[in-house]
């Protein structure tokens, strides 16, 4: 019995397709258009058939099956959203569904924000397999690699540049270079004063940076730039902080609202040496390590 494919394995294979049709320098990839062309060609009896915006309340996008009669299926994104980015990662992700899922769920998917935002499995394996699936695709590692080092010290001007490239979101350029760069980092996405979700990069994980969000709601520094909203500019601002306002030693904090400015996005850097000793081997994890295996975190 052949073993289906992996997220990965998809978006590598539709990869070394783009790749060899247009170079290496082809982004950001067209989704509706590799959705038609791909499918019709390797499911010609159950393609994707539509790709389209509508007013979908309380989504950022669907997939389902075509109408009776009619063979395929369509993809649908929430027109109501602003962000071009956050739009191509949503119809990546549901591609995904169509690649990954579609046989296991005849009767499709509607996926809400967090659903797409959100690069862990708390909200299940199907959605976190369908980012996986669209991380690799949008933005393959290589390339991405190319465009920032792992040992680059960065900025939001740098992260910003990687989110225009590929066509996605501010958080879904920041958690691909958390996944593989060599310094330590911390994404923190707020709102109305608590932490949302939090994501370490490895070596922040292994010296203790991270915020246990599963155990309950985690207030934010009074300090911190989502509070001192006063010091943005044009929503978005960088600060030195000392020693105890995140962690226990300095940091770095660069701040950005979201497009609808409904929760805030830190980014925070700490030097590389570590101030207190590591927790490789038995350190509590943080809600995403919990909940997703060793093996799979390779995938970012």
């Amino acid at each position: 019995m052949t073993r289906p494919f992996s997220p990965e394995r998809w978006a590598f294979e539709i990869t070394h397709i783009l790749n060899a049709v247009f170079g290496p320098d082809r982004f950001p990839v067209d989704i509706p258009a590799v959705a038609w062309e791909y499918t019709a060609q390797r499911f010609p009896e159950d393609p994707i058939i539509s790709v389209k915006g509508d007013n979908l309340p309380g989504f950022d996008g669907a997939l389902f099956r075509a109408p009776p009669g009619r063979n395929g299926w369509g993809i649908i994104y929430n027109n109501r959203i602003s962000s071009k980015g956050r739009i191509n990662f949503t119809l990546a992700h549901e591609f995904g569904h169509f690649l990954l899922h579609r046989l296991a769920y005849p009767n499709g998917f509607r996926c809400g924000e967090q659903d797409v935002v959100r690069w862990d499995s708390e909200y299940g394996q199907v959605e976190h397999q369908a980012n996986v699936f669209a991380a690799n695709l949008l933005m393959p590692l290589d390339d991405f690699r190319r465009q920032i080092a792992a040992t680059a010290k960065v900025d939001l001007d740098m992260i910003s540049h990687c989110a225009d490239r590929y066509r996605v979101s501010l958080i879904a350029a920041t958690l691909r270079w958390l996944s593989y760069t060599q310094k330590r980092a911390v994404l923190v996405v707020s709102r109305d004063g608590f932490i949302l979700w939090a994501r370490s990069s490895a070596p922040a994980l292994k010296t203790g940076a991270f915020f246990r969000t599963s155990t309950g709601p985690i207030e934010i520094p009074s300090a911190s730039l989502p509070v001192e909203q006063n010091l943005l500019v044009d929503g978005r601002a960088s600060i030195d902080h000392g020693a105890g306002v995140w962690f226990g030693e300095p940091v770095r904090e660069m701040t950005v609202f979201a497009e609808q400015c409904d929760f805030a996005i830190s980014l925070l850097l700490l030097d590389d040496a570590a101030s207190f000793v590591s927790f490789e081997s038995d350190a509590e994890r943080d809600t995403y390590d919990k909940m997703v295996p060793q093996w799979s975190r390779r995938e970012w």
